[in-house]
């Protein structure tokens, strides 16, 4: 089934709301506010709706910009994408399905977007390409699926795997920075405390040390040295990690070679890399399942399967698996060369090929993974805790004893 190839869409003009005065085709005076990019298209968006206009102006904005509006997350994408996929499934027409969720949603810059494409629909425009002018929001693969979905008149139940993979892939998603998360977050704070003992705490223990008159020990000699380096040159350090971070996240977003060295490097960090290996091919089976059931042709599949693997090593090996299959090989056995993919996922998409049910098989393998993930996230939650309480326990406990050390040695001696 041939599907909408993907174009590079110009950046679409920012949508104002406009609050507006008319009269409908029985001559009763009707109001309310309309996204538009001027008052002329607005007039003409009232027109076709059989409104005649009297008085249109912006929405005045509320004081400082505190508009109370949240930016439209991909887990709001997930949320809509099931309502109108239930909502289309209770047979509700979709101009109408986009208009009720845009008019109830909380969110002002999601209603935004959804009456933006309620009105280009009613225009005659097609969904798919309704979304393709809003990239940042709907990808190629989302924009795909719902033109897949207008050419074979199924939108309906494209749109339930449309909603059913974005759940998945934003509770996989959720899953892995819940893993990554709390360990970041403590250290981040044992390193607060630590710093603030030494800046603050060991030069009062210094002074007092001061009048003692006795060698220290070298262990406590050692702490008060990095306490007087991180008093000296505290600004230094705060400055070199923050210069560290700009520096990794701009060669991140702009090196494509230091990205893909990134991602080979993570997988072979034990525990962590063993968990991101299976949300990679948690994806992969989702993503290619997914696409392959709305009737997508498989070496299309496979490109939407390698951009949302999240990994270099999966989007390198899925595409050379793509470049086998388009010469003619069986997937599994494409996949089996790779050396990449565990054997029951190569020994499920074999039995998928023999049976005809690939998209079925591709499935199962998503769930069995995406279960993986989810019990090694709560394994690694489970091992790191007792292992960050004891560094934590080293750190600060050593500290302690640095500063109590002499006093303990002076009590021996008198």
């Amino acid at each position: 089934m041939a599907i909408a190839t993907a174009r590079k869409i110009p950046k679409p003009k920012e949508l104002e709301v406009f609050l507006w005065h008319g009269v409908n085709r029985k001559g009763k005076k009707i109001n309310g506010e309309l996204s538009a990019i001027n008052a002329i298209e607005l007039k003409a968006q009232l027109r076709k709706q059989g409104i005649t206009p009297s008085k249109v102006k912006k929405k005045p904005k509320p004081l400082f910009g505190m508009s109370g509006d949240k930016n439209i997350v991909p887990m709001d994408i997930a949320m809509v994408t099931r309502q109108i996929a239930t909502m289309l499934g209770a047979g509700v027409p979709l101009v109408q399905t986009i208009e009720m969720i845009g008019k109830g949603h909380d969110n002002g810059n999601m209603r935004k977007l959804l009456g933006d494409i309620a009105n280009k629909l009613s225009s005659g425009i097609p969904l798919s390409e309704c979304l393709r002018d809003h990239p940042l929001y709907f990808d190629d693969l989302y924009c795909d699926l719902v033109a897949s979905g207008e050419q074979s008149g199924a939108l309906e139940t494209i749109y339930d795997r449309i909603a059913t993979y974005k759940e998945k892939a934003e509770a996989l998603k959720s899953k892995i920075k819940k893993a990554m998360t709390y360990p970041i977050a403590v250290l981040i704070i044992a390193g607060v405390v630590t710093s603030v003992l030494l800046i603050f705490v060991v030069p009062v223990f210094q002074e007092i040390f001061a009048g003692f008159g006795a060698e220290l020990p070298a262990f406590t000699l050692m702490v008060i040295g990095i306490s007087e380096f991180m008093q000296e040159y505290w600004y230094l350090g705060l400055a070199g990690i923050f210069a560290f971070i700009w520096l990794f996240k701009r060669a991140h977003r702009n090196s494509l070679s230091f990205r893909d060295s990134m991602d080979r490097k993570i997988l072979k960090i034990p525990v962590i890399g063993e968990l991101l290996e299976k949300a990679a091919v948690a994806r992969f089976a989702r993503t290619l399942s997914t696409t392959f059931a709305a009737g997508v042709p498989l070496i299309d599949a496979l490109d939407s399967a390698a951009g949302a693997s999240g990994n270099a090593v999966f989007r390198y090996a899925i595409l050379e698996v793509k470049a086998e299959v388009s010469s003619g090989m069986q997937m599994n056995l494409a996949m089996r060369n790779c050396q990449i993919f565990p054997d029951m996922v190569v020994q499920m998409v074999a039995i998928g090929e023999e049976s005809g049910a690939v998209d079925d098989m591709l499935a199962k393998v998503a769930n069995v993974y995406e279960q993986q993930v989810d019990d090694a996230v709560d394994g690694l939650t489970a091992l790191l805790e007792p292992m960050i309480m004891a560094v934590l326990g080293v750190v600060i406990g050593g500290l302690i004893i640095a500063m109590y050390l002499p006093i303990f040695q002076i009590g021996k001696i008198v």
